[in-house]
């Protein structure tokens, strides 16, 4: 039965599921953590770091995660597991997939009339809007901690995040090599 809802719950986030894998990542969190109560929130923050850390997309990638998670905490087994990451991750494809091949042929038949033209124009601050409630989604207390609860895990982790946006944004630091710099600087510094 877990693999039907899987299937079913991976398959609308990827009908509703605009702006990528970063702006996925609400929906996920809404449906895996808060609604179906298969993971953790803490599972679910060390998801999107892996996700983040292997090659891909992070919304493909994180699907995998989820489904293979869920059943193993549903006590299914390392080998059930795997399915789990398969019909996570195809259900999440499969919109993608079928929504392509019809515009495909659609879209290069009327690309250039108003009607089309003003539907990407309707999406713009819709798919801005994901990827920022993704952002708001991920400062949790899981991530950076909170000055009351401890101080010094707060700080480091406000420092990071700045220092990360900075390099990349202003000083032109290759986003890899800030990942590897981060993550150095948080063993360090946190434990």
């Amino acid at each position: 039965m877990i693999f039907l809802e899987l299937f079913y719950t991976f398959f609308l986030i990827g009908v509703f599921g605009f702006g990528g894998g970063y702006g996925m990542l609400s929906l996920i969190q809404t449906e895996v953590v808060h609604n179906h109560h298969w993971m953790t929130p803490s599972e679910f923050t060390d998801i999107v770091a892996i996700s983040q850390m292997t090659p891909g997309p992070i919304g493909i990638n994180s699907a995998t995660y989820c489904g293979y998670t869920a059943v193993q905490n549903a006590g299914m087994g390392e080998g059930m597991a795997v399915l789990g990451s398969v019909v996570a991750t195809t259900a999440l494809v499969l919109p993608s997939l079928i929504l392509m091949i019809i515009i495909c042929r659609i879209f290069l038949k009327y690309m250039h009339t108003p009607l089309v033209q003003s539907v990407f124009e309707a999406l713009r601050p819709a798919v801005v809007g994901l990827l920022a409630a993704a952002c708001l989604l991920l400062m949790t207390t899981d991530n950076f901690s909170a000055p009351s609860i401890d101080p010094w895990h707060f700080w480091i982790s406000i420092f990071i995040f700045v220092a990360t946006f900075v390099g990349v944004k202003f000083v032109n630091i290759n986003p890899i090599r800030m990942i590897v710099y981060s993550a150095i600087a948080g063993l360090v510094l946190l434990y």
